[in-house]
């Protein structure tokens, strides 16, 4: 409460400390010191005399120019003791730093709580004006007495030492396990000089924290750039005035304004003999944040349990703090990691070389500046960089990756499409295709297909057309880890360098084959159409009946395409190897009979399934899943190509079934 009332009244001090003419604030007349009012006077300044630790002293001085150009000081104090005689004196510098006594006033009567001294020189015997006095480096101390002159009771900053009212807090960040935070506030003075006043919480009573202001970011390190007062445990508190850097120029002056730019961090240390052991820091002045900053991914890769993100923190200066918080790390672990060039699935050169991850803390902080060729990057820029960042088991096994992200324009933005991949030649083999947008409008292709042998390796493409159809390879895809069923492909183009973007692919007339192996091209493993051609989820599914006991019988389904057209799949039980059935869309309903009005692909023998993309009837003219449902017709599925005439499945489709 002390040291709140202390702040309190400063902040009073600095609001009313000039009341000249007939201007007089409300508040300087319902000041709580005790004592009258401070007269108004023309030309004058009133200061604030504020009671020290453990005094209930306090009060204002009035310093006036009289008719004869003589500086005038009256001193009135409330809480004097009758008897008692209080010296007063005008110090050089703040009360922070302390200095030499430049100007005795006349000492205080215990009675009257007054005294009143005119001046026109200092105590040297130097002349002073009321001009110069306003701006004066300079406090006062009021004393105990003549016999106590070391007891302060009552004490104020004056002139060029009171405050602009312009200020900067930063936070201090806890660190090395500690739980000790705070907060650290620059006043500026009227002098450009600076305050430092550091509050710290969870301090200990009997401990002393030394402090620092180090050059360089936190990220970096650096040398002492400028001694603080250290924290005091019991109260947490620090206050220091900065007037100047500990160089080896004897001390190069450093404004406030130049500590609001000045490269440098603050280091709380555990104590003057532990000062490797770091408690609390902060970033300050061109080093702090702006607020803005981007968080990327970083997924598990070789390693299970390795993953955890890649913060990227924007500073005043327009340089990067990159900040890796990893899980999953091993104690006493050191993990290499860098800023490589391109996206993931292309991996490329290294570009920027980070801060390795402590494998205990699954930490890495890094201040970025520039590329490790010496070009300078900011942060806009590394937001739109070609890029992404591979953290390495170890500086010995570099080739192994824990954790792997795209950044820049490389990230995806969230928008994504799956695809199904499914079984074609082996049934066992079925799975994905994840088609993602990256910040640059390009897509990140991931296979995900589930029971391929190990150490395979499955070739994939996109191919132009549906699966149905069939069609000729348009974009190589990376081929398929048998081991981990994946693939991952950053796609800029088509094979014969035709720029396509993610929008483009989603709207493509194309489907993805993943095969057996390069040498067995011919048995596809794993099939999907993607784009215009994927389906909606919307399908009508229609039974096929045995014709004159045939045995087989089934089912067709259409199915609804994102282009609005139609995939059909026959399926039917009790083919058998190698039979070749035709099967055909007629005109009316199977009781009426009619002409072939769509040709399906044959069913094959054995596996009983034909599938067909349907966009037009025979006759070329169009249509649609839609109309297709509401079609007048049914299907036949024939014995064989040269037996048309013997039919083994029927079943009627669109507007003939209920």
């Amino acid at each position: 409460m002390e040291n709140f009332f202390n702040l309190f009244s400063s902040k009073i001090s600095q609001l009313l400390i000039i009341c000249t003419g007939l201007l007089w604030f409300t508040a300087c007349q319902d000041d709580d010191t005790g004592s009258d009012p401070p007269p108004v006077i023309d030309e004058s300044v009133t200061y604030y005399l504020n009671a020290t630790a453990g005094s209930n002293i306090n009060g204002y001085v009035v310093f006036y120019k009289d008719k004869d150009n003589a500086i005038v000081a009256n001193v009135s104090l409330a809480g004097t003791t009758p008897g008692n005689s209080y010296p007063i004196h005008v110090h050089q510098n703040s009360a922070i730093e302390g200095g030499d006594i430049v100007i005795s006033l006349e000492n205080v009567d215990g009675v009257t709580g007054k005294s009143q001294t005119v001046f026109t020189q200092t105590d040297a015997g130097n002349a002073i004006t009321f001009e110069d006095f306003l701006n004066f480096d300079g406090y006062i101390n009021v004393h105990a007495s003549e016999s106590d002159l070391g007891t302060l009771v009552s004490q104020s900053d004056i002139g060029s030492n009171l405050f602009t009212g312009n200020s900067k807090t930063y936070a201090l960040n806890p660190l090395g396990g500690s739980d000790i935070g705070g907060e650290v506030t620059f006043e500026e003075r009227k002098n450009g000089s600076t305050k430092v006043t550091i509050e710290l919480d969870t301090t200990i009573a009997n401990a002393s924290y030394p402090a620092h202001i180090h050059v360089n970011s936190a990220a970096e390190t650096g040398g002492i750039a400028i001694n603080l007062i250290a924290v005091d445990g019991a109260s947490g508190m620090s206050v220091t005035n900065i007037r100047k850097l500990n160089d080896d120029a004897g001390g190069t002056p450093i404004t406030y304004s130049e500590l609001l730019e000045f490269d440098g961090y603050i280091n709380l240390h555990k104590s003057a003999e532990e000062l490797n052991i770091v408690v609390s820091q902060t970033d300050i002045g061109q080093n702090e944040l702006t607020g803005n900053s981007e968080t990327y991914p970083l997924r598990e890769v070789a390693v299970d349990g390795i993953m955890g993100t890649a913060t990227f923190a924007e500073r005043m200066n327009g340089n990067t703090l990159v900040t890796l918080s990893l899980e999953g790390t091993a104690d006493g672990g050191v993990h290499p990691a860098h800023i490589h060039g391109n996206t993931a699935a292309e991996t490329g050169g290294i570009e920027i070389t980070l801060n390795s991850v402590n494998g205990t803390t699954g930490m890495s902080v890094t201040n970025v500046t520039a590329l490790d060729a010496g070009t300078a990057i900011t942060y806009e820029e590394l937001l739109v960089y070609n890029g992404y960042i591979n953290v390495h088991a170890s500086a010995d096994d570099l080739g192994t990756i824990v954790a792997q992200g795209d950044i820049g324009e490389n990230a995806l933005n969230g928008e994504q499409v799956t695809y199904r991949l499914d079984s074609v030649d082996n049934p066992d083999i079925k799975g994905t295709a994840t088609f993602y947008q990256r910040n640059n409008g390009l897509t990140l292709v991931e296979l995900k297909l589930e029971n391929t042998p190990e150490g395979g390796v499955h070739p994939a493409h996109i191919h132009a057309n549906t699966a149905a159809e069939g069609g000729g390879i348009q974009i190589d895809l990376d081929s398929v880890n048998g081991t981990t069923g994946m693939s991952m492909t950053t796609i800029r183009a088509f094979n014969d360098g035709t720029p396509v973007t993610y929008e483009e692919l989603l709207e493509y007339d194309g489907y993805i084959n993943v095969h057996a192996s390069a040498t067995d091209l011919a048995t596809i493993v794993g099939q999907g159409d993607i784009g215009a051609n994927a389906l909606t989820g919307d399908q009508t599914v229609y039974t096929l009946n045995e014709v004159e006991s045939s045995g087989i019988s089934g089912t067709a389904t259409f199915a609804k395409r994102k282009n609005g057209f139609t995939l059909i799949t026959l399926k039917l039980d009790g083919t058998v190897f190698p039979g070749d059935h035709p099967a055909h869309i007629h005109f009316n309903s199977a009781a009426e009979g009619g002409g072939i009005a769509v040709s399906l692909t044959n069913v094959v023998g054995g596996k009983g399934i034909s599938k067909t993309n349907v966009e037009t009837l025979d006759n070329n003219s169009e249509i649609t899943y839609d109309e297709l449902i509401e079609f007048d017709g049914y299907i036949n599925v024939h014995l064989s190509p040269i037996e048309l005439g013997q039919l083994l499945a029927q079943g009627n489709i669109g507007s003939n079934v209920e």
